[in-house]
């Protein structure tokens, strides 16, 4: 079975991969490991910070958040309810909170700042309004809190598109639809890449949605080039919707 998955249906189409997710997560070489790095750029203290973990999925992000602050307060918040079945079925310290929303939707679900620093990981590129989002997360930010997206993006460069398409076809799609006999999700996931912002735009729309101090550090692995670390801070001074 494949179905066509557009960005609206990017929620339900998780969560009929949500049981097989874990699984073909740890077949990617390095994937907790490039979480834990995009996490480490968060400069968090071991305790004390609050984190807002937006697109958590079924952990790996959180879990990536607790390898470096191991006493942060962390509000997950995922919009796919299998998903987040997943995550809360796993054993997670009393500071960890788990949140069934929308990222557009924070307010409505109750979600406040203000948040000491924002962790989104593969997130940005399945919003149908990214700008929107920013804004919101800028507004839940301390000033000088820091947001990273963790994020794919080959728009910048062939060679890694082409790379990024060989990957999938040979590897996602047929590993995807082995695991769940479907592979509209993984051919999505394909797509939603080629056609995201690339590394210099996604840049720009941080700046532009009050984000400073905005860069790109590089992730290692076979995914050097494609999956990237973006990191920024709000401007000191600023006011934001949770301070």
């Amino acid at each position: 079975m494949t179905r066509r998955v557009g960005v609206g249906g990017v929620p339900e189409a998780f969560d009929g991969a949500a049981a097989g997710y874990d699984l073909l997560v740890a077949m990617n070489p390095g994937y907790h490991r490039a979480l834990r790095r995009s996490a480490r750029a968060l400069g968090l203290p071991a305790s004390g910070a609050r984190v807002l973990d937006l697109g958590c999925g079924t952990g790996a992000s959180t879990a990536a958040l607790l390898s470096v602050a191991p006493g942060a307060e962390v509000v997950a918040v995922d919009a796919s309810g299998g998903m987040l079945a997943r995550a809360r079925a796993k054993n997670w310290p009393d500071h960890v909170t788990f949140v069934h929303c929308r990222a557009e939707d924070l307010a409505a679900a109750g979600v406040e700042g203000p948040f000491d620093a924002v962790f989104a990981a593969y997130l940005v590129r399945n919003l149908p309004d990214p700008d929107a989002t920013l804004r919101a997360v800028r507004g839940l930010l301390r000033p000088g809190g820091r947001v990273v997206l963790h994020e794919y993006s080959v728009a910048d460069s062939r060679v890694r598109a082409a790379i990024w398409t060989a990957v999938c076809w040979s590897v996602v799609i047929p590993s995807g639809w082995l695991v769940t006999r479907d592979r509209g999700l993984y051919t999505y996931l394909w797509r939603s890449v080629l056609r995201f912002d690339g590394a210099s735009r996604l840049r720009d729309r941080l700046r532009r949605n009050g984000f400073v101090d905005v860069r790109t550090d590089a992730v290692t692995g076979w995914q050097r080039g494609i999956a990237h670390t973006f990191v920024g801070r709000a401007a000191e001074g600023e006011p934001g919707a949770g301070t």
